[in-house]
């Protein structure tokens, strides 16, 4: 640990869910890589699932979440572990009532920095108020930024609209107006105080010492130069997910996971390099019945070895006889998988992800071609980057930007056939395909390295932060 480094205190309070948790605390673990002192700020339920992520280099201080005052069920301090719209709804007030209590640790901790999410932004006013600075973690990319303020200066989009082209980027996008969401119809609806929540985000982004982004330059410079323009002083210090070296740490970051992983690690050892197709939605995606039913089949069919990550609780999806068809090609792993483990073995040769930031980037990282078949959130503006600029994805045809699945289409077991071939055949475009991917593994394993782009990025801030306390 640098002894200069040493002195400055970074602490990381993440937003409590999966998705924008993990990368923080990757985040956290690359700062104190680099000789700060880091502290995660946190609730029980939650330090459970860090604690044997981490080392004896980051400081835990745990804070109580008001479960009982907002109607949550027990433990239910994730948003992973969210059931219903309701819950859902609670459990963001309750996130946002934690004010007083983020307040007192800032009072008691003293940290040089703050390190807080985008949909955290009343961090910033009581950062400020104590004379902290505060950094925003923005749990996407430089591209789906600027894509995000492109639409912004073209929406509303009139009735009669079905697709449409992002103005002032440096490629032509063209979005359906299926695929995104205007969060201002948000207004009237029970859920119009996300709108308050966005809208006083983009607010105080401006405002905080600057903006941390899980990617690499070298990944979409274009779009990272575009963003700085737009906000100032973003660092680039990702993929934070490499931080990860060791298997004991590939294997506890995001909780428990259940006995069939290991069974399915030995069965990947007895597969052909490559050969595999890995699939998984994220933490926060279920599907409907038919839906699963018809994701069973196409894999089946696409006659590749798969494994299926398969978040869906019951077992009435399954196709009769299912099981023992596959028993020999296909392996599905229920509720949480060790993605990281799986998708860097040397079995596995291509992912069908929903495009979550962290998905599509540990893809990245690992050097696969991936299926694409978003959801909601900004996994449609990672499609296009994925598939129009980096040319390393196949679309699986998702149209309809909702986060409940028995209103999305159904995407046909013979449309997932076919992706599924494309990406794994032999023909010179899948070829091309793999070698642009492998490409971009090895550009993401060089960033995080001693004078790469992003190590020098971490390096940098820390040195800004440093300086701004020595005058101080």
């Amino acid at each position: 640990m640098d002894s200069e480094h040493s002195h400055l205190h970074m602490l990381f309070f993440p937003y409590m869910a999966q998705g924008h948790m993990l990368p923080m605390v990757d985040m956290a673990k690359v700062f104190a890589a680099h000789g700060a002192r880091v502290t995660i700020l946190t609730t029980p339920v939650n330090a459970a699932i860090i604690c044997p992520n981490i080392d004896d280099s980051i400081n835990l201080h745990i804070i109580p979440f008001p479960i009982a005052e907002f109607g949550l069920p027990s433990g239910c301090e994730n948003r992973s572990f969210i059931l219903s719209e309701d819950q859902r709804i609670n459990f963001i007030k309750a996130i946002a009532s934690l004010r007083q209590p983020f307040d007192s640790v800032l009072r008691d901790l003293n940290p040089d920095c703050v390190v807080t999410d985008m949909f955290m932004p009343w961090t910033y006013y009581v950062a400020a108020a104590r004379g902290i600075l505060r950094l925003v973690f923005h749990g996407t990319n430089n591209f789906s930024l600027c894509v995000k303020s492109a639409f912004e200066r073209c929406c509303p989009l009139a009735d009669e609209v079905n697709s449409f082209i992002l103005p002032d980027l440096p490629h032509k996008i063209e979005m359906l107006k299926t695929q995104v969401m205007d969060f201002n119809k948000l207004a009237g609806t029970p859920l119009e105080f996300l709108l308050d929540v966005l809208n006083e985000a983009a607010e105080v982004e401006p405002k905080s010492f600057g903006t941390l982004v899980n990617s690499f330059y070298e990944l979409e410079y274009e779009y990272a130069d575009r963003y700085a323009e737009i906000m100032g002083r973003v660092w680039n210090v990702g993929p934070v997910s490499l931080r990860n070296k060791e298997m004991k740490e590939k294997t506890t970051r995001g909780g428990e996971y259940p006995a069939s992983v290991n069974e399915c690690l030995k069965w990947l050892d007895k597969k052909t390099t490559g050969s595999v197709m890995y699939m998984c939605f994220g933490s926060g995606s279920l599907f409907s019945v038919a839906q699963l039913r018809e994701m069973a089949l196409g894999l089946e069919a696409s006659r590749h070895p798969f494994v299926w990550v398969v978040r869906n609780e019951g077992n009435d999806w399954i196709p009769e006889g299912y099981e023992e068809r596959i028993k020999d090609v296909g392996m599905v792993i229920r509720g949480w998988a060790p993605q990281l483990v799986i998708i860097n073995h040397d079995a596995v040769g291509g992912f069908v992800t929903h495009c979550g930031w962290n998905s599509s980037l540990e893809g990245i990282s690992a050097g696969l071609p991936m299926v694409t078949w978003p959801l909601y959130a900004d996994q449609f503006y990672n499609e296009k980057l994925l598939v129009d600029i980096l040319k390393v994805g196949v679309m699986v045809g998702s149209k309809v930007y909702t986060f409940d699945a028995n209103a999305r289409p159904i995407v046909e077991a013979a449309t997932l056939e076919t992706a599924v071939r494309r990406l794994m055949g032999d023909g010179l475009e899948a070829e091309e395909r793999r070698r642009r991917a492998k490409e971009l593994g090895k550009l993401a394993r060089r960033a995080v390295e001693k004078g790469g782009t992003s190590y020098e990025e971490a390096e940098k801030l820390i040195h800004e932060l440093m300086d701004i306390k020595n005058r101080s």
